[in-house]
């Protein structure tokens, strides 16, 4: 059920984006050795650029996520790629569907502002996270962004369909 989930478009560096970003960071200090050092504005996660949304309940936020306009080359195929970043749902409301709820919000603002790819890089440690993007069509794509070199690195890449 995501019933009790509201998302809001919110700035980046706003305060309760910054609250999720700093329990994200700690996520992958525990599973990485090190926070997520991706460099970006909080420009790029605004209109027309990009978007940010978190997600509430109760008035408490629980789950964030941004895309970009991606700054790589687009998949072949691709007119317009948006990248997925800081992608995260509280430990405590896991299990619930807010992370689908989340992505599929997600995919919806990229299409609307002109996006026909979607792509993002997570880590094979991130089990949860890579079957999740699996199931929701994500498929393997080449190596790409700031951590393409890297051998856990999982690129992953979606057509976004037209609204109809």
């Amino acid at each position: 059920m995501t019933g009790d989930l509201e998302l809001r478009h919110v700035r980046n560096d706003s305060p309760d984006a910054v609250a999720l970003t700093e329990q994200v960071q700690q996520f992958y200090v525990a599973i990485y050795g090190g926070p997520d050092g991706t460099p970006f504005t909080a420009e790029e996660f605004a209109p027309p650029n990009g978007g940010f949304l978190v997600g509430y309940i109760g008035g408490c936020p629980v789950a964030m996520g941004g895309w970009r306009f991606a700054p790589y080359d687009a998949p072949a195929g691709a007119d317009r790629a948006a990248e997925i970043k800081r992608m995260y749902v509280a430990g405590e409301v896991r299990g619930r569907g807010f992370a689908r709820a989340l992505l599929t919000a997600l995919e919806d603002d990229a299409r609307a502002a002109g996006a026909d790819w979607m792509v993002l890089e997570t880590g094979r440690p991130q089990v949860a996270a890579v079957a999740l993007y699996r199931s929701s069509g994500y498929v393997d794509i080449e190596p790409y962004g700031f951590y393409g070199d890297k051998p856990d690195v999982v690129s992953l890449g979606k057509r976004l369909q037209p609204q109809r």
